[in-house]
């Protein structure tokens, strides 16, 4: 998995990490049971501080996509359902992106095209 980090970019570094590993989980590139490079080992690679991958990992495991193991380092949970409080969670993240789409001239037919399309680039990959 290539991650691309955009330093000139309005959004943290730590928060394009963790959208591109959720990204990569999505797409099947990285797979549960799985680790993630060390704290350390990521940041050198990405050349960002040490800092902002371990925020982008507590994000992560606040979201209950890895689990973050003593000595072991950060590993890939597994989710075989969507709790409600998970449901409940993306609902409010969702609701203000699509009211900003409806805002802005989509309908919401454009919206399910859009969501459908989002969906098939994800299942697109390996």
């Amino acid at each position: 998995m290539i991650i691309r980090i955009e330093p000139e970019s309005e959004i943290p570094i730590y928060i394009q990490l963790t959208n591109q590993i959720i990204e990569g989980i999505a797409k099947g590139e990285l797979k549960p049971g799985e680790s993630l490079p060390s704290v350390r080992t990521f940041a050198a690679d990405l050349g960002v501080n040490m800092h902002t991958v371990n925020k982008s990992y507590h994000e992560l495991e606040k979201k209950g996509i890895i689990e973050i193991v003593p000595k072991s380092g950060a590993v890939i949970k597994s989710h075989p359902r969507v709790d409600q409080n998970t449901y409940d969670r993306l609902y409010e993240r969702l609701k203000p992106q699509i009211a900003e789409g409806l805002v802005l001239g989509l309908t919401g037919e454009e919206l399910v095209e859009l969501v459908g399309k989002i969906i098939s680039e994800m299942k697109k990959s390996p």
